[in-house]
Formats: structure tokens, sequence, C-alpha cells
């Protein structure tokens, strides 16, 4: 059985992390303090994840802006211009789980700010043959239960990739139930992601989105809803899941530990995705636990 995990490290210029959204939090200076936390945490967060992988005896591999990256980034603009930087960044993971897959039976993915805190081997814990392991995030579609007309979200939320999902879905003749999924953190085999088949019909799949985008569906959603669609991998993900019915695990609070606006990490916490960048509470953490 052939493992590896890998993580991604591309710097993104702020004015392409959140596009066109009319959300008044994408901002500019959210984005920036993004990009600055990564290159002040850049070799803490690079060793610990090598770190762990040598614990566990499986190959780290970290993928940065090289040469393999801009051409994929060359080949998807030639055929859509209009995609952000992040949204080529999250296409570009994706990518690689495929290309890895070439090699490997089973993947383990880690976005740059996801950070194993613990020695126990992932693969052992999770059977990635019941299926894809990713984070179901369905709690924060609408946790202020407002009207549809009344939701004002990012077009990266949980909102704007549960209805853009949704809406793929009804386009397509399928069932509208769909879940949110995160992609910080994801174990797949080599089968399940050649049964999800992410880009297959990739030109048809993004002028769906395209059009949805542009026109809604029949009248089916408000302005406000249309306003959050993107090209968001999430929500190609998720919408793949449904239309290919593919087996998946969710990972739970201590695989996928969603350190947002807490403050703290619970003990018994296995990676830390750090959406909100507070690195330091994590380091400090680790070191609590002499890791």
């Amino acid at each position: 059985m052939k493992r590896v995990i890998f993580s991604l490290y591309v710097d993104v210029p702020e004015k392409e992390h959140y596009g066109p959204s009319k959300f008044k939090h994408d901002t500019i200076d959210k984005a920036l303090q993004t990009r600055n936390a990564f290159k002040e945490h850049y070799n803490k967060l690079v060793e610990t994840k090598q770190k762990y992988s040598d614990t566990i005896g499986v190959p780290f591999k970290l993928y940065e802006y090289d040469k393999q990256f801009k051409d994929f980034e060359k080949n998807l603009l030639k055929n859509f211009p209009y995609f952000t930087g992040y949204e080529i960044i999250n296409f570009y993971k994706i990518h690689l789980l495929y290309e890895l897959a070439k090699d490997y039976d089973e993947i383990l993915y880690l976005d740059f700010d996801a950070i194993p805190v613990t020695n126990e081997s992932f693969f052992n814990h999770w059977d990635l043959s019941k299926g894809i392991c990713v984070y179901n995030n369905n709690a924060m579609i609408n946790k202020n239960n407002r009207a549809i007309d009344k939701m004002i979200h990012g077009i990266r939320s949980p909102s704007a990739k549960y209805f853009n999902t949704q809406a793929m879905l009804i386009a397509t003749d399928n069932s509208p139930i769909n879940d949110v999924i995160n992609t910080g953190i994801v174990g797949a085999t080599k089968t399940d992601l050649l049964k999800l088949d992410f880009f297959g019909k990739f030109y048809d799949t993004i002028t769906l989105m395209t059009k949805l985008r542009e026109e809604g569906l029949d009248g089916l959603y408000p302005q406000n809803v249309i306003d959050m669609f993107r090209y968001d991998n999430e929500t190609i993900f998720s919408y793949k899941i449904q239309v290919n019915n593919i087996n998946i695990q969710w990972l739970d609070n201590q695989w996928h530990y969603f350190f947002d606006t807490q403050f703290f990490i619970p003990k018994e916490t296995k990676i830390v995705h750090t959406i909100n960048k507070d690195f330091d509470t994590v380091w400090r953490f680790y070191e609590k636990h002499n890791l």
C-alpha cells in the first residue's frame, strides 16, 4: 500500500482572493493578512507537516510556484480567463490529487494552514476503502436562519456552495439534495478519485456554472443568492459526489478541527485547520503536547 501526504503553497496576490465578490467582508485587507501570516509562519508550517509524515512513515510532498503550476495556470486561463488566482490554486490541489493517484494508492491532502498536532496515523484511523474523507460544513449554510432573499454571504461561504451545487443539480435533472464540504483536508484512494471524475467534462461544468451566474435558474433564486455563485472547487466536488454516487466519510472535529472564531483548541484535536490564521495559538498547543 503506497501512501503520501501533500500540501500546497502559492502566494496569491490579495486582489486575486475574492474576485468580484459583493460581500463586505471579502476585502483586500483580509486577504493581505492571510498572505502575511503564511509568509511569517512558512517554515514551521512546512516543518510540522514533514515531522508528522516522518513520524507515521509516509512521504511528504510540498508543491509551490514552479513550472508545473505555471503550466497548469496557463492552460486553465486559456479556456477560462475569468478565473481568479485563488480559484486556480484550489483547482490545482484537486489536479495534484489525480497526479499523485498515478503513483499512490492512498493520499492525504492538507491545506497549508492545516497542521497535524498528533502522532497518530491518519491512514490507520481512517479506512479509506470506505470512501473519501472530507469535512461536512452543512451547519454553516444559514446559521442565522434568515429568509433566502435576506441572505448576504461571500462567494466562498457555505451558503454560496450549497445553493450553487443545488442549482447545478437541478439544472442537470438530479436531486437537489447536497452537502457542503470543505476540501482543506482530503483523504482519498485512487479508486474513489477516478470514480469522482472531478475534471470529467470540465468545460461543460464551468459553462453550466457561468450560465447559472449570468441567468439564474428559471427565477428559482433571488439575485442576492445568484451573486454568491462563483467557480469553487468545493461546489464542483459536492456536485460530482452526488452525480457519480461517491461514498463519503465525514471527518470529525478531532481530525478536522475548524479553528475560526472560538480561539481555543481542544486537547483531543488531531489536525487543526487554522481558518483564523492564529498560528501562534497552534504553536503553543503543539509545544504543550511535546510534539
